[in-house]
């Protein structure tokens, strides 16, 4: 295959055709970004800083075009993908300020002086998903250039427009294209490359907890350092003493942005038994009134899922015989259109309770008490993100403790902002990308003592 076909999934047209990375090519790249370590390591923090500050700017200038490149390429819906290419533009603005605050530590020792240094890797590689193709772009290569090392970038196969584009934007603004290289193509092929060349010191992935076990046991073999993202079954937590309107109408939110192709779609709603059938009333209404259409429309809420064969995998869940309590609508025509939908399945067992479906279905069950709520959240394998709804201080802090799961939010759904950790617990990954830390994970501390004994 010499080019792949970009495919609008709200339409199904062609967007563009992308000539696909090779392994030897990617072997090339990954030997200019070694070469490039050394030039790029030794810039001064204050003039690497300045570097990203105008990297940032250049995305800031370029968000519209940006924006529709992800609407076309992603379904996502404008309103969305503006606010996508603007996180790239803030994650470049805070990490920018690291490379002059990259500091290390005295250590009080007998006989000399001990300090430490947080030493870059050198080439990174990250894997970027399909699903928030721009921001989790950012948030790997930003804090990697900070902390200096070189940075070699595979899209995903299905939505690479606005990584190239990035990429683009890097060189205006002055980064040395050896320095941060975006290189379209397979995962068995380029992202391999970055899991089996050793030159490669660090691997970031974000995608499915299947090809982060094979990525983490490739990288075993020369002890590489990862950091992984990886799936979510995560639990909204609605309690009887909860503002329950509010509850139920945010709810949709927090599972169907995106069509719920989201590792931290609240995709199970635990509603306490006591209230349950009122939060269904409540929920019925809100989940009808998510607008589904074309994601190039500003009152558009939710798009279309990202291809025709995801389309299959999530209709495969909902089959005649699924406990469909109600729907939303989607458009009819082309386009990979999916009506938000909510099921009652029986008990957590259910394929519709456990799996990570990734799509707009949700599933509503009800709980007894306190304890209960904490069991069933921590049922699933993984472990990313969840919500928690109470006027009770107390409980929210006890259920956040109980929850086994890396981002919680009471009374909300938000799971990720720039400034604070984001990252699982079990089989929801490794590490923890953004926040004040994250520089840190692309470094080497490194340890030197100096003898003041004559």
């Amino acid at each position: 295959m010499t080019t792949f076909e970009v495919i609008n999934p709200a339409t199904e047209e062609v967007v563009r055709s992308v000539e696909p990375t090779s392994a030897e090519e990617t072997d090339a790249a990954i030997a200019r970004a070694q070469a490039a370590f050394p030039a790029w390591r030794a810039v001064t923090p204050g003039d690497r800083a300045r570097l990203l500050r105008r990297f940032a700017d250049a995305v800031d200038a370029d968000i519209e075009n940006l924006a529709q490149l992800e609407v076309a390429n992603a379904g996502h819906t404008i309103g969305n993908a503006r606010w996508e290419a603007g996180n790239v533009r803030d994650v470049l603005t805070y990490y920018s300020a690291s490379p002059e605050r990259l500091s290390g530590k005295q250590i009080p020792v007998p006989g000399g002086v001990n300090m430490t240094f947080h030493e870059p890797l050198g080439v990174v590689g990250v894997i970027v998903p399909w699903n928030f193709p721009m921001p989790i772009a950012g948030w790997g290569f930003a804090p990697a250039l900070a902390a200096g090392n070189t940075v070699v970038l595979k899209p995903a196969e299905l939505t690479p427009l606005t990584a190239i584009r990035l990429g683009e934007l890097a060189r205006e603004a002055g980064i040395p294209s050896d320095v941060f290289q975006v290189l379209p193509g397979k995962g068995s092929v380029v992202g391999q490359r970055f899991v089996d060349h050793p030159a490669v010191r660090k691997v970031v992935f974000t995608g499915s907890t299947e090809v982060g076990k094979q990525i983490m046991a490739g990288c075993a073999a020369q002890v590489k350092r990862v950091t992984l993202e990886l799936g979510g079954k995560n639990a909204n937590i609605v309690f009887a003493d909860s503002d329950l309107e509010k509850a139920a109408a945010t709810a949709p939110y927090g599972v169907f942005d995106n069509a719920g192709q989201d590792c931290c779609a609240r995709s199970l709603i635990l509603v306490q038994a006591s209230v349950y059938d009122r939060f269904m009333e409540l929920l019925e209404p809100a989940v009808k009134g998510v607008v589904v259409g074309d994601p190039r429309l500003e009152m558009t809420e939710m798009g279309p899922l990202i291809s025709a064969g995801h389309h299959a995998k999530v209709s495969s869940y909902v089959d005649d015989a699924a406990p469909v309590a109600f729907r939303g609508s989607a458009p009819l025509g082309p386009g990979n259109w999916f009506p938000p939908t909510v099921v009652t399945p029986p008990d957590l067992r259910h394929p519709l309770a456990s799996d990570e479906i990734f799509g707009p279905v949700v599933a509503v069950v009800p709980f007894t008490d306190e304890a209960d709520a904490i069991t069933m959240a921590n049922h699933t394998e993984y472990g990313l993100s969840g919500s928690i709804w109470t006027r009770d201080v107390g409980r929210a802090f006890r259920v956040a403790r109980g929850v086994e799961a890396g981002n919680l939010s009471v009374n909300s759904h938000s799971s990720v902002r720039y400034w604070t950790p984001f990252g699982g617990f079990k089989q929801s990954g490794l590490g923890r990308e953004l926040g004040p830390d994250a520089v840190d994970a692309f470094t080497e501390t490194k340890n030197v003592f100096i003898s003041t004994e004559e």
